[in-house]
């Protein structure tokens, strides 16, 4: 069995703020855009509270209108804000019971060939069981399973699931299943808190596999918070909160008696980092990629340009599972190779960067059970 985790960073439309050629321009824009739903999404709006959420509106690009550069505001009912003639804006309501809405993040299609590119990873990773990172929801991952790869020649996957996440921008995570490994039970965990406060950026969702032998192998796939905007302190601090809950997660299924248990997905950290070390360093779980049977296709990294500093991608098994393990391997075939020098083989259609499949390579792994 080939059990593989993909990051394929969306598939036929992501939040437009996203393609920004330089994250310092797109950064900022996702920092106010979550710092502007919290407070809409606050039961009591006080003064200093209007103030602020004024002034993000004002700097999303929302002044004159519901519809700015990266974000669409959207009003069906009450009263949450007026607009004065001489400028700015005034917010009316007085909490979040007062009108019926919604913030959202526009959304622009995919490149066409990074499409393609994507579908054709998917492919070529000939996987039984496929973790999926950053899918928009499963009726664009259905969609892209049966029209893009059979469009590419490839055997669509039997079963697609994809359980809605905590993410506004449409980024979850799922699974991709062959005809005989049908998704059993599944258990989600979006509503996991700590002090009232979520756990998960996404979800931890739990799927469930019958094997012919009779037991049954647990997939957790997961997108753990990233580096990419909030300080790191707490960048950190929440990645390690999520890792803690993880190998909860992981440990209460071994108490349970299964044996067979893989975590997959873009951890958004190294192998060193305290943030990862509930599960690399607290727990019996093993990273495949340092299976001696594991060829890392000379490069310790799997995003970016596949420095040791850029491995953010994991297959973690258990023991169990590891020692089950008879071959892995890393697909970079989709990813941008650079220039001076080209770094790996690439498919031929990639000319440009815009052009890449995903920015994160797919990890595989074969297991005799």
């Amino acid at each position: 069995m080939r059990i593989a985790s993909y990051n394929v960073e969306n598939l036929f439309d992501r939040a437009a703020v996203m393609d920004q050629a330089s994250w310092s321009s797109g950064r900022p824009v996702l920092e106010k855009f979550a710092a502007l739903n919290a407070l809409l999404g606050e039961v009591t709006y006080t003064d200093a509270m209007k103030k602020k959420m004024a002034a993000l509106l004002v700097d999303l690009g929302l002044e004159k209108s519901d519809t700015g550069p990266f974000v669409i505001l959207r009003r069906n009912r009450g009263s949450l804000l007026t607009r004065p003639r001489a400028g700015g804006i005034t917010i009316t309501a007085e909490g979040r019971a007062d009108w019926v809405g919604s913030l959202e993040l526009i959304e622009e299609p995919v490149n066409e060939i990074a499409m393609r590119l994507t579908a054709k990873v998917m492919i070529d990773l000939k996987a039984d069981v496929l973790a999926v990172i950053e899918a928009e929801s499963r009726p664009s991952l259905a969609a892209f399973n049966q029209e893009i790869i059979r469009a590419l020649g490839g055997e669509p996957f039997r079963h697609v699931m994809v359980i809605d996440g905590n993410d506004t921008r449409g980024i979850d995570v799922g699974l991709m299943t062959g005809p005989e490994l049908p998704i059993g039970e599944m258990r989600s965990h979006v509503d996991d808190r700590q002090d009232e406060a979520l756990i998960f950026s996404r979800d931890c969702p739990e799927y469930s596999i019958a094997l012919a032998s009779g037991e049954t192998l647990w997939v957790m796939v997961n997108h753990l918070k990233s580096k990419g905007y909030g300080s790191k302190s707490s960048s950190d601090a929440r990645r390690r909160l999520q890792a803690q809950r993880v190998r909860e997660i992981y440990q209460q299924r071994v108490q349970e008696g299964h044996r067979f248990i893989a975590i997959a997905g873009d951890f958004n950290d190294t192998p060193e980092s305290d943030a990862l070390a509930p599960l690399l360093q607290e727990s019996d779980l093993r990273d495949a990629f340092t299976h001696p049977r594991f060829d890392q296709g000379g490069y310790p990294g799997t995003w970016g340009n596949c420095a040791a500093s850029n491995k953010l991608d994991y297959i973690l098994l258990s023991p169990a599972l590891w020692d089950k393990v008879q071959a892995g391997g890393v697909i970079r075939k989709g990813m941008w190779p650079g220039v001076r020098p080209v770094k790996w083989e690439a498919y031929p259609e990639m000319t440009a960067p815009e052009h890449a499949g995903s920015d994160h390579a797919a990890l595989w792994v074969d297991l005799d059970i």
